[in-house]
């Protein structure tokens, strides 16, 4: 609940800066933020996480890609692809369940399985590099199944 609220006024604060930082015949005549709309550069963070999803979940104590989130990393690929000066940092992440240890090499193995599908989708592995956060940076907040399914995660970062 505290971490819905938390994640609640974090949107709201931003759509207050978005709307008070922009210019409103621009935003109309574009269709608001978004590639091409010139608030995201395109090849950014940004462009990755409004465009494609910067992110991957996985069941629990597991590293395998699921099925649903494969499609995810393909598209990461392919953007990728569209821009060839990009390196990314793959992260990998896990609930707060379990010893720290096994968390830092869970998170790793997560790490690398999301790298493995980008390498096969067509990215030269030397463009990506790995790191383990365990669960030393949770996303959400919590202790139940909706905040631990949102931690088990894999986070590609443009660097």
């Amino acid at each position: 609940m505290a971490a819905t609220k938390t994640f609640l006024a974090a949107v709201a604060a931003a759509g207050l800066l978005a709307a008070c930082s922009s210019d409103p015949e621009t935003t109309a005549s574009t269709g608001g933020a978004g590639a091409g709309s010139g608030s995201v550069r395109p090849g950014s963070q940004e462009d990755l996480v409004a465009n494609v999803g910067d992110r991957v979940f996985f069941d629990t104590a597991l590293n395998g890609i699921r099925p649903d989130q494969r499609p995810v990393l393909v598209r990461q690929a392919q953007w990728l692809g569209q821009y060839p000066q990009n390196q990314v940092m793959v992260e990998g992440h896990a609930d707060e369940r379990g010893t720290r240890e096994y968390n830092l090499a869970l998170g790793q193995r997560r790490a690398n399985s999301a790298r493995d599908v980008l390498v096969a989708s067509g990215v030269a592995g030397s463009r990506i590099q790995t790191i383990s956060y365990g669960k030393d940076r949770p996303d959400a907040l919590g202790s139940n199944e909706d905040a631990w399914a949102r931690n088990r995660r894999a986070v590609t970062v443009v660097r």
